[in-house]
């Protein structure tokens, strides 16, 4: 095998001019949450992502709410296909965009349903805002093992020009797995300031997405690509 970009997001991009070998190092697993939240009335549903619009649209018809928002262009149009009017999104695909902009009646009633590893950041800046929020641990994010192990033998068999991670946990996945070994990562790319901050962590870095969209990043990396041929 030539050497490839290995993408570890969850969701599959295709680009025939590149390398692509895509390898979710993430599983999502539903979890149980109250279902006497899903009782109360809410002026807002807000989803911070895909996966928490697919886990949720299952028990929308049980909520009584009147607004739906919503973080990122992909979950935007995810609930649009669903038939879930969208409204309000921020121009900023990101919890610190969604903050700025965001402009509601103070004390109104916000639902987020999540992934129990979400940051906090959301939750806590809308309540210093003065809305009531209610979060839902709606699933959560687990290794996945047999692809963290074949991006392992990747890694050390030299076969990787550039890795991409859209996600925190897609990050510190990968970093728990080769630190008993003795591997130099190659050029990495990411989605998000977040997931930067926490590569760095690891005491690696990298390059960000203009946008915190798939198509941005890949953007990023092609860029690289064919003027390092990296």
């Amino acid at each position: 095998m030539n050497s490839v970009i290995v993408m570890t997001q969850t969701s599959k991009y295709e680009a025939r001019e590149l390398p692509i070998v895509h390898k979710p190092l993430i599983k999502i697993e539903p979890l149980s949450f109250n279902m006497d939240l899903l009782k109360l009335n809410y002026d807002w549903i807000l989803f911070s992502s895909k996966n928490a619009v697919k886990y949720f649209y299952k028990y929308l018809e049980k909520v009584n709410y009147t607004h739906v928002a919503t973080i990122g262009e992909k979950t935007k149009a995810y609930c649009e296909s669903l038939g879930l009017k969208v409204d309000f999104s921020p121009s900023q695909f990101s919890q610190e965009g969604f903050i700025s902009e965001f402009q509601a009646s103070k004390g109104s009633k916000i639902l987020i349903p999540s992934s129990n590893k979400a940051r906090p950041y959301l939750v806590d800046s809308l309540l210093n805002e003065g809305y009531k929020v209610r979060k839902i641990d709606l699933y959560e994010p687990i290794a996945w093992t047999s692809h963290v192990q074949d991006v392992l033998e990747l890694l050390k068999r030299n076969k990787v020009s550039a890795l991409t991670f859209a996600s925190s946990s897609a990050v510190k996945i990968l970093c728990e797995a080769i630190k008993p070994y003795s591997i130099s990562l190659p050029p990495i790319f990411v989605i998000g300031r977040q997931t930067l901050t926490t590569l760095r962590n690891y005491g690696f870095t990298g390059e960000i997405a203009e946008q915190q969209t798939i198509d941005s990043l890949i953007t990023k990396v092609k860029e690289s690509w064919f003027k390092n041929e990296i």
